[in-house]
């Protein structure tokens, strides 16, 4: 079995996604999926299961439409992947505040020419590297005061997106090597 960190865009955060931690780990472990465990109250978990990549994403956002009436998109991560974009982060010397440093996880590698013509460093070419399948943001003054990136990347990249704090990504890391 491999243990993956799930990344659930948008839950609990703005109002409109509200979906309980325990109704989550419920869920999880009604599919079928061992060691369930979340992180925060903004849609990390980490399970166990035999899928693949594609199918537990498939898998979670299906359940999570039909139980909670709601499209979530789910970002998935095996501790090999988050300990690469850990050791990889080349924001690493620059900042000094966990909960300043940005994540952000792709769905997808971009294709190689829409990223030439869109590259996102472009927002911040001081604060802002883009990795595999990782972009990394620091943002000195807050990520409220910091330019989206997010929507940069999906509107020009049309891949998905969903960020972590540095502090959360080395969280749920631990919990999957745990």
């Amino acid at each position: 079995m491999t243990r993956y960190a799930l990344l659930l865009r948008g839950i609990n955060v703005g109002g409109r996604t509200k979906v309980p931690m325990a109704e989550l780990r419920q869920l999880l472990s009604g599919l079928g999926y061992a060691g369930v465990a979340t992180l925060l109250q903004s849609g990390n978990a980490v399970v166990e299961c035999d899928h693949g990549p594609g199918e537990l994403v498939a898998e979670v956002e299906r359940a999570i439409g039909d139980r909670f009436g709601m499209a979530v998109p789910c970002l998935v991560r095996t501790e090999e992947q988050l300990r690469g974009v850990i050791e990889g982060n080349p924001l690493a010397t620059v900042h000094d505040d966990g909960a300043k440093l940005l994540a952000l996880f792709l769905s997808e590698a971009p294709d190689p020419e829409l990223l030439r013509h869109n590259d996102p460093t472009r927002l911040d070419a001081n604060h802002i590297r883009v990795g595999e399948r990782v972009i990394y943001q620091w943002c000195p003054d807050g990520a409220r005061n910091a330019p989206d990136v997010r929507r940069f990347v999906e509107q020009n990249l049309k891949v998905s997106v969903t960020a972590r704090n540095w502090n959360t990504v080395c969280r749920l890391r631990e919990m999957l090597a745990g």
